[in-house]
């Protein structure tokens, strides 16, 4: 028995294995099509609207995919206006930059300082090129993303009645059951962290504002697009506005300390006390289990897949929480509170 156990569980890690070997090779596919079934949690309440009131399904979707297109046009716009206007600055900061490499320059044991006799120009001029390269990458992959919405959306009111004809009723109830949960705490969570994420990234472009520091519409969009990655996303979004209000008001450090207190008080009230509020512990995800999908996923397509951590954890969680042979899984990937609840009114 144990060596059956020995080798089902060796099974089990080299099917992870093969998973996660498919998962990386095959993201140009897998990735917009993990994105777009994420977008239909947010549309399909939308699709839903308008197809009860009569109008027909691809009126809706081609309603859906114009707003689509008309966010995705005006984010490639601010995107490009945000590039051209740092560009425009770069040569007054790299000049800075240089003043204060050389001041720090005095400092150092060795005649080489890596800071002033550093090519910044050249690497600005390199990660433009670079970042003109990938734009074409994201709007391949924004295009794909796109087909696949249409096809999802499109068999998405459909699904009920095709599990009803192909499964038995138990089974069907099932599916239903993990459909369900799976699409309310995903489009709840969605759409919850947009509102947090908005609201911390005018907090911040307010704060930054007041403060003097340059481009704090940029900064506030950093802050909104990176709040969607827990822990690690507000972290790496408060670094640059600090570092630019060091450079932009050198000598004086004062502005910089306020940045760093203004951004960091914004990030932790929002994270520590607004967002549990109003999410609670709805997920019930472990800490770790957070930290681990994170981890993997970001591994796994970078940036993109650190934004998609948190939903595809839930999923799985929940699709696990509806199968009996996997409830143990569900109950080790939870936050274990409600367990802890129930074990302190057992014990008043």
């Amino acid at each position: 028995m144990n060596k059956d156990k020995l080798v089902l569980f060796c099974l089990a890690v080299l099917a992870l294995i093969a998973v996660g070997v498919v998962l990386k090779m095959a993201k140009p596919v897998i990735l917009p099509l993990v994105i777009a079934w994420l977008l239909t949690f947010i549309f399909g309440p939308a699709i839903n609207f308008m197809t009860h009131r009569k109008i027909p399904l691809p009126i809706a979707i081609l309603v859906v995919m114009l707003v689509l297109c008309g966010v995705v046009f005006l984010g490639v716009f601010f995107l490009h206006g945000r590039v051209v206007t740092i560009a425009g600055a770069f040569p007054e900061y790299e000049a800075r930059f240089l003043q204060i490499g050389r001041a720090m320059g005095s400092f150092l044991p060795f005649e080489y300082n890596p800071i002033s006799d550093f090519d910044w120009g050249m690497t600005a001029r390199d990660m433009l090129v670079s970042l003109s390269g990938s734009f074409f990458s994201i709007v391949s992959y924004l295009v794909m993303v796109m087909i696949f919405l249409v096809f999802l959306l499109s068999g998405k009111p459909y699904a009920i009645n095709k599990m009803d004809r192909a499964l038995s009723e138990k089974r069907a109830r099932q599916m239903k059951h993990i459909i369900g949960s799976i699409s309310s705490e995903i489009s709840r969570y969605l759409w919850v962290m947009v509102l947090i994420s908005f609201s911390t990234g005018c907090m911040v472009w307010l704060a930054l504002t007041l403060i003097g520091v340059d481009f704090p519409i940029t900064w506030g969009a950093l802050a909104f697009f990176f709040n969607f990655i827990p822990t690690v996303g507000s972290i790496v979004a408060s670094i640059p506005p600090i570092l630019l209000a060091l450079v932009q008001f050198y000598p004086s450090v004062w502005p910089g300390i306020i940045t760093l207190v203004a951004v960091t008080a914004i990030q932790m009230t929002i994270g520590n006390f607004i967002a549990p509020k109003i999410l609670g512990d709805r997920l019930h995800l472990s800490p770790v289990v957070i930290l681990l999908s994170l981890l993997f996923w970001g591994w796994l397509w970078g940036v993109v897949g650190a934004l998609l951590a948190v939903p595809i954890a839930s999923a799985i969680k929940i699709t696990c929480e509806n199968i009996d042979e996997l409830q143990p899984i569900s109950v080790m990937m939870g936050s274990g509170r409600r367990y802890w609840k129930e074990n302190q009114h057992k014990e008043a």
